[in-house]
């Protein structure tokens, strides 16, 4: 298990940001996360803007000592860009939590409301919708929420793409940017704590099937690679299913 802390603030004098700024810390945190770094383009791609547009603002976010920048190389979070980046990750995840559980709303609802949330609702109301919720871990989609001191659980796993046939697995995280395929998934029973079982790989990147659910309930699905690599999982031993 990796656990990455950054102190969050208390100070009310902590410096505030704007949402495009929040949002880029965010994006670059996420892609940090997943590759080691974040390149222009792969920003750029994320929030779909113009790579120039970029460029200009991870030049005005090195001046503000939010992030270091090599030419060639990419981008990577100071430990101040950090702190704001899992602060913003924090409200969005927890508001997304708040509305699945509080007010019913579908997984694939909350995340596009979190984003217009998130940079309006103050630390302190997120708290508050933390303490109701009883402290949650992981958002609707399995997502990790940071707690209040900064300290997330950033322990990597593996896609159903990267399972064997016969191998076995819980399902933990799936993206929530796209609520198309959030619908799709949920309608296959891919939802977070589902049981999944491959069967077989197609060759030259043809389809993954696999089995959802428990001995007393399941389905069989055939999912495209690209699916597959979207939908993390946590594989388990056959005493543990």
């Amino acid at each position: 298990m990796s656990i990455r802390t950054a102190v969050l603030p208390d100070d009310p004098s902590e410096p505030t940001y704007t949402g495009p700024v929040e949002d880029y810390l965010k994006v670059i945190y996420e892609l940090e996360r997943a590759t080691g770094t974040a390149t222009t383009t792969e920003i750029a791609h994320r929030l779909a803007i113009a790579p120039a547009s970029v460029t200009g603002m991870v030049r005005r976010l090195a001046d503000q000592r939010l992030l270091k920048h090599e030419p060639y190389r990419g981008v990577r979070l100071t430990q101040a860009g950090q702190r704001v980046a899992l602060r913003t990750l924090r409200r969005h995840r927890v508001i997304e939590t708040f509305l699945a559980r509080m007010l019913d709303y579908p997984w694939d609802a909350v995340h596009n409301e979190a984003e217009r949330l998130e940079h309006a609702a103050s630390d302190q109301l997120v708290d508050r919708m933390a303490a109701v919720l009883d402290e949650p871990t992981v958002d609707p989609h399995g997502a990790p929420i940071p707690t209040r001191d900064g300290t997330v659980n950033d322990q990597h796993y593996p896609s159903i793409a990267e399972l064997v046939p016969g191998q076995q697995a819980r399902l933990v995280c799936v993206s929530d940017d796209d609520p198309a395929r959030l619908r799709y998934l949920a309608e296959l029973g891919l939802i977070p704590g589902a049981l999944v079982v491959v069967i077989a790989h197609a060759p030259f990147e043809g389809p993954i099937s696999i089995r959802v659910g428990t001995r007393d309930h399941t389905t069989e699905h055939a999912i495209g690679p690209a699916l597959a690599r979207d939908v993390l999982v946590a594989p388990v031993d056959a005493a543990n299913r």
